[in-house]
């Protein structure tokens, strides 16, 4: 099914004429997808969702457009540029992205939310009010593998990180490197998780005596 394009304001702000752009739209016709592909990404690049929403509305209405991941994600792109949050929705849960897709598809699925609840509150949301949303509106399969994520860690990768605490609560730089290659997190994530977790299990009589002396 193909996907509309708001075109009306880029189009009032640039000054672009009807019938410019029905000569690049009858010029796009002749673009393979590779070519479309690469304009694409291109500008979604250069975060020109302007001339991004008339070039897709250019574009022809055929299986193999509207099967591109890169028309799909600059679809995306477009419908939150343009506060299109319902479509954008639609967009996300209808279309199953390839996995090296899923952190840029997620953000935006919570990008819109986030902005929905703002326009409504009238001002930014909070941390606590942003994992409540994450709650409420949780991801499609989709985009999602399907795995729990608890503060941005990965169940199993925070598994990794507990049972090597079990063993030794303070590793080496080498221990860390090896654990955020395993985990998929960076080094720094590694340390804090360490430091914090430490931090948590020392007695209430170090952690007040630790205050007095600060």
């Amino acid at each position: 099914m193909s996907i509309s394009l708001d075109t009306s304001h880029s189009n009032n702000s640039t000054g672009t004429t009807n019938q410019e752009l029905e000569k690049h739209a009858s010029a796009v016709i002749n673009y393979t997808i590779e070519q479309i592909d690469c304009v694409c990404d291109v500008l979604t690049q250069s975060q020109d969702f302007d001339t991004l929403a008339k070039f897709l509305w250019s574009l022809p209405v055929n299986d193999l457009v509207n099967g591109s991941e890169c028309v799909l994600k600059a679809r995306a792109h477009v419908f939150l540029h343009q506060s299109r949050y319902k479509e954008l929705y639609s967009l996300l849960e209808t279309h199953k992205f390839s996995s090296d897709l899923h952190q840029l598809m997620q953000q935006m699925w919570h990008d819109a939310h986030y902005s929905e609840a703002e326009k409504v509150r009238g001002r930014p949301l909070g941390a606590v009010e942003k994992y409540r949303h994450h709650r409420k509106y949780p991801l499609p399969r989709t985009i999602w593998d399907g795995e729990e994520t608890i503060y941005c860690f990965k169940e199993k990768s925070r598994q990794m990180l507990r049972e090597w605490y079990e063993k030794n609560k303070y590793p080496t730089p080498q221990d860390k490197r090896l654990l955020a290659k395993r985990t998929e997190l960076t080094l720094v994530q590694v340390s804090n998780w360490f430091k914090n977790r430490r931090q948590r299990d020392k007695p209430q009589n170090e952690i007040d005596e630790e205050k007095k002396n600060k």
